[in-house]
Order: C-alpha cells, then structure tokens, then sequence
C-alpha cells in the first residue's frame, strides 16, 4: 500500500481460499460474473479493458475436479477440510502506472508479473486464472488530481501444490524395493507449498540461533522477495519491495480497508490544508491591495490634482469657436487621463481579487465537505473493525502465554528423564 513518500513498491499477497463459497466469492469478483457490486469504485464501462493473462476454461472448483481426474493433481491423504485453492495478489502503488503513462504501462508490466506467478506457483498448468483489473478506480488520487486514476493490479488464482515421493513399504515382496521411491505424485498442499524456509548465510548454508536452531524466514515474506527480484530481474528498476515486517503481507479484509481509508483521510487532510493556505494567501493579497488603494487615496487628496470636486471635472474644458468639439488645457487633459488609468486598474485589481478571494473559499468549503465526510466513514469502519482486531490482538497473547507454559513443561519433562536416566545409570555401576 502506497505510504505517501515518493516511493513505489511492489506488494505480493497470498490468501487461502478455505471454502467453496470462498472460491465462489473470488470467481465472482475476479471474472466480473455479477451485474452490479457494492464497491462503488468499480467502473463497468472499463470492465472490457480487464487482461486475462490466463482465462479459465470452466468453474474454477469444475476444474479443479477435473485436473483431479486427470491425475495432474493429487488429493491423496488430504483432511476433508484442507486448503485446495489460494489466491496470490500483485500489486504496486496507482501513482506508479500513473506516472509512467497508464493502461498500456500496466499492461506489460503484470505480462511479465505473470511470469513470476507461474514460477512461484510451480507451472502454469496449476494456475486457474489470471486477470488483471483495470476497472477499478482510485478515488483518492481521482479527487486529488481532477481526474480519472485507475487501480491496476493482478489476481492470479492457483492450486498449491508439492512434488510428494511415495516410497515402497515394508510389505513389498522385492526386499531391493522397499524403501525406495515407487513414484512422484503433484501433490495438493498449501501447508507444504508455504511453509516457513531456513535463512542461508553467504555460503548457502542455514543460519542457526542461539540455541542451534534453524533461524526460518516467512513464506509469505519469501513471496515478497521473489516478485520484487524478478520484477527487478525483468527490468523495472525503479520499484522498491514491499516493506519487511510490515502487516501488509498478512493483512485481513478487515485490516486492509480500515489502512485504505485511513490513508484517503489523510490524503484528503493534506488537500484541505494547501486550500487553506491558497485563501489565506488571496486573503493577504487582498488585504496588501485594500492597503495600496487606501495609500493612494490618501496620497490624491493631498496631491493638487486631487483637489477637484465632481463639478470641478465637469466643468473642465472650453467649448471650441466651431463646432461642438470641447477644447482642454494640457493640466486639465492630464489630470483627467491620471484619474481614468488609476480607476480602471483598481477595478480591475480588485475584481480579480474578489474572484480569487471566491474561489478559494469555494475551494475550502468543498475540501472540508469531503474531509467532514470521509472522517466521519473511516470512524464507522474503525468502531466496526475495533472488536475484531482487539479480540485478535488477545488471541496472540494468549497464544503466547499457552506456548511459553507448554515449552516450560515440556523443559521440565525433558529434565525429569534426563535424571531418572542418571539414577538408573547409577544403580547399574
């Protein structure tokens, strides 16, 4: 998620699909199967702009099943609930596409994203669909910039999936093959596909803790670095990855609109701030040209010229010995062209200044309006939301807390053995 500071960075994200109704729900969004949603940023008439990188030939849970029959995929041993299907996300911030020109950009840039799903997942042949979606408005960015931005990202649906080797048992008549590998089966498995691997040193080797564990990094921050390096590899270099540790790698629906409309606050507060400071500038530049045309008022009354009253200046002038022509003297023909020029550019001057000074306020006032409107949302979807992640930030501490209890009793096994071996080494000698 864009922070707002100038940079652009890639974000890979993973989510499991648990049920069928989860696999219904993303088909739905992802293939636009639906005829009107509830996000409102979602614009149809652009709909036809959407890349399918990889098209699904079928439901995505027909297909499954079919591949499954086909034997491209395995499901042996699998737990009735178990993970069958995961979505992976890719992502950069809209002023990236924005600034370097837009749909066409983004086209060639999730082309070669695509790229990089097929290796992460394993092959393409276990990549359902893969669209990107370019009907999704920014609104943020459109607000602020007076235009239409466009939210350009991937959605890459897949089954996880690990090469398992099946090795002959005890029981098999061939003594030579018992134990060895009877064959290789593509097996469906997110808990193996994303597990957690070992961090290597400069040798390649795994790097161990204190205690002489393995030190083990997260799959999903392994997610992270393999898109920014291949992204980075196929030539966008000016893109950074993802921050490390940040929740942006495991946010929840919930977590991840709540951030969203916390940025568009503050994107929005930055805008009524610079139209704040646009009315109190025109208000100073009103108030420095109030203070000129005083001065010059002040200066006329003290100058001579300044001096004629209204029925002075009409009586200015000679009519001429012929015709009806009026004939001025050269102070008089003065006086009055000073009096015209320094009365139609104060009109002037200050009309635009109270066009300015009008404009600003209307500036303001509609920036507020948003502000006013948007704070009020984002409070409505932080109360919402508070329950959920306060329960969620007990549950951790809980999860803690059983952990430290169960190493500490399993230490306290572990020693109790320890010294029942040592009693029983001691009453054999």
């Amino acid at each position: 998620m864009a922070r707002n500071d100038g940079i652009d960075r890639t974000v890979a994200r993973n989510q499991d699909l648990e049920t069928p109704a989860d696999v219904a729900k993303v088909q739905e969004h992802n293939e636009r199967e639906k005829d009107s949603y509830s996000n409102q940023d979602i614009v149809p008439e652009r709909t036809s702009m959407n890349i399918h990188f990889k098209a699904p030939t079928d439901d995505y849970v027909k297909i499954f099943e079919q591949m499954e029959q086909d034997g491209v995929i395995s499901t042996r041993g699998l737990k009735p609930d178990a993970v069958k299907y995961g979505e992976l996300i890719f992502d950069v911030n809209s002023a990236y596409f924005y600034n370097h020109g837009g749909y066409e950009f983004a086209k060639q840039f999730y082309a070669d994203a695509y790229k990089a799903a097929v290796e992460i997942v394993g092959g393409e042949q276990y990549i359902l669909s893969a669209v990107m979606h370019a009907d999704e408005r920014n609104r943020a960015m459109s607000e602020a910039l007076g235009e239409d931005v466009y939210h350009y990202h991937l959605h890459v649906v897949y089954i996880p999936v690990v090469e398992k080797q099946i090795l002959w048992s005890k029981r098999c008549k061939d003594e030579a093959l018992r134990g060895t590998v009877k064959e290789t089966i593509t097996q469906v498995s997110r808990s193996k596909k994303w597990d957690s691997k070992p961090v290597l040193d400069e040798n390649g080797n795994p790097m161990l803790n204190a205690k002489g564990k393995k030190i083990l990094k997260s799959s999903y921050s392994v997610l992270q670095d393999d898109f920014f390096n291949f992204m980075r590899n196929a030539g966008y270099t000016d893109v950074e990855r993802g921050e490390r540790g940040s929740t942006e790698e495991h946010l929840t629906v919930t977590q991840f609109k709540v951030q969203a409309e916390q940025q568009r606050l503050e994107a929005v507060t930055g805008q009524v701030a610079q139209a704040e400071q646009s009315l109190e500038e025109t208000k100073a530049a009103t108030a420095k040209q109030k203070k000129k045309l005083e001065a010059l008022q002040k200066e006329t009354k003290t100058a001579k010229t300044v001096a004629l009253t209204v029925q002075d200046i009409e009586a200015m002038g000679k009519k001429a010995t012929f015709g009806n022509n009026v004939v001025l003297t050269p102070d008089e023909c003065d006086t009055l062209k000073h009096y015209a020029v320094n009365g139609i550019i104060a009109k002037a001057d200050n009309q635009k200044l109270k066009e300015k000074l009008a404009s600003a306020e209307k500036t303001v006032s509609i920036w507020k309006q948003r502000y006013d409107t948007l704070l009020e949302k984002y409070q409505e979807l932080k109360k919402k939301a508070q329950p959920y992640l306060d329960a969620l930030e007990v549950a951790s501490e809980r999860v803690r807390a059983f952990l430290d209890v169960v190493l500490s009793r399993g230490k306290e096994t572990q020693e109790h053995k320890q010294s029942v071996r040592r009693r029983g080494h001691d009453m054999e000698h």
